[in-house]
């Protein structure tokens, strides 16, 4: 692969819906005084990554770099850095930016900010700048959503933390999983496999709810109590009233609402990080209201949850199960993702 100047970056460039990645040199926003820059050694790949490349969410910005679960060495750093330096292992998830001034971001969620937000791909920087992702050589951003990893984690394992880590910590945290609660995963996948061993650690116990029988014993290996398949009515239906809180990982169009929330307890909470391409329908107000469940939505996590995600895992030892590809075969991971045979994260290494 080709060298990049001091100010552009190559990496694998999505140039149209259902166009092949190619490896190209692009510009790299304008240094700063309060950037840093990352020599990335790996980088995390999303089903996000997917829908921006197909303009699932929406009309894409070709060309696009994706990958926003970036481990790297800082290279440089701007005379207003003070939490990173030259050396050290750092990571970047899905948002790169924020106003930094209005009431969500002085209010450390910044993950909400409701100004000038710059995703780390399929974005813009404040001065107009395109944002590219990490299926790179390099990357440079703000230093607020730049995060010193662990001593005691390796760049690989690091890496999906970013995104997949926080999506499903941050939203377990904030709606109470503690000890005594008992919390319902469906989908043992990517984020599913994650929030697993996250509500494990905060001491529930889990259930997983899953579309077929073949995760059953992955996920007694990542510490589930039990498994259901969602659509064995007559096993889920033993289990009715059970939970007091569902993490919602993976969506699928032909899903039964009524089943699944009536395994909440009542005054139980619904949470949904999975994101489809379609609108919810068909949610049954009568069992919201019956049992007075919670129905949540949960983005990212904020910087603040970022490192509390990160200390957490290193004291209690979740992980993720991980599948490396070399940088070179960014393609390849890319087709195994969308086969369906990521178990649970592809990782991509330079």
């Amino acid at each position: 692969m080709s060298t990049s100047t001091e100010d552009t970056f190559h990496g694998w460039a999505c140039p149209g819906k259902h166009k092949p990645l190619e490896w190209t040199e692009l510009p790299l926003k304008r240094f700063q005084d309060d950037d840093v820059e990352l020599a990335v050694t790996h980088c995390g790949i999303c089903g996000s990554d997917l829908h921006t490349m197909d303009s699932g969410w929406g009309p894409t910005d070709y060309p696009c770099v994706v990958g926003h679960e970036i481990v790297g060495i800082v290279t440089r750093v701007g005379k207003n850095v003070t939490n990173l330096k030259v050396g050290d292992r750092a990571g970047v998830g899905a948002q790169s930016g924020s106003c930094l001034e209005c009431p969500d971001c002085k209010n450390e969620e910044e993950n909400l900010c409701r100004g000038c937000k710059s995703g780390t791909y399929n974005s813009r920087w404040p001065t107009g700048e395109k944002t590219y992702g990490g299926y790179a050589d390099k990357w440079r951003g703000h230093q607020h959503f730049v995060f010193k990893v662990p001593d005691n984690m390796t760049n690989e394992v690091a890496a999906t933390f970013f995104c997949a880590g926080v999506t499903t910590y941050a939203p377990l945290k904030k709606y109470g999983v503690t000890k005594g609660s008992r919390v319902g995963v469906i989908g043992v996948g990517g984020l599913g496999h994650f929030a697993v061993q996250w509500a494990k650690a905060m001491g529930a116990e889990v259930l997983v709810i899953s579309s077929s029988d073949r995760k059953r014993e992955d996920a007694k290996l990542l510490g589930a109590d039990d498994y259901v398949v969602g659509t064995d009515f007559d096993e889920m239906a033993k289990r009715d009233g059970r939970l007091t809180h569902i993490i919602c990982t993976s969506f699928a169009n032909d899903f039964d609402w009524t089943k699944h929330l009536s395994l909440l307890d009542r005054k139980g909470i619904f949470i949904m990080v999975a994101l489809p391409e379609s609108p919810l329908s068909g949610i049954p107000a009568g069992v919201l209201i019956s049992r007075q469940i919670t129905f949540a939505g949960s983005n990212i996590g904020s910087p603040k949850e970022i490192r509390e995600m990160l200390e957490f895992a290193a004291e209690t030892g979740v992980k993720p199960w991980i599948q490396k590809y070399p940088m070179t075969q960014a393609a390849d991971a890319v087709q195994a993702l969308r086969d369906g045979k990521a178990k649970y994260r592809f990782v991509l290494e330079n």
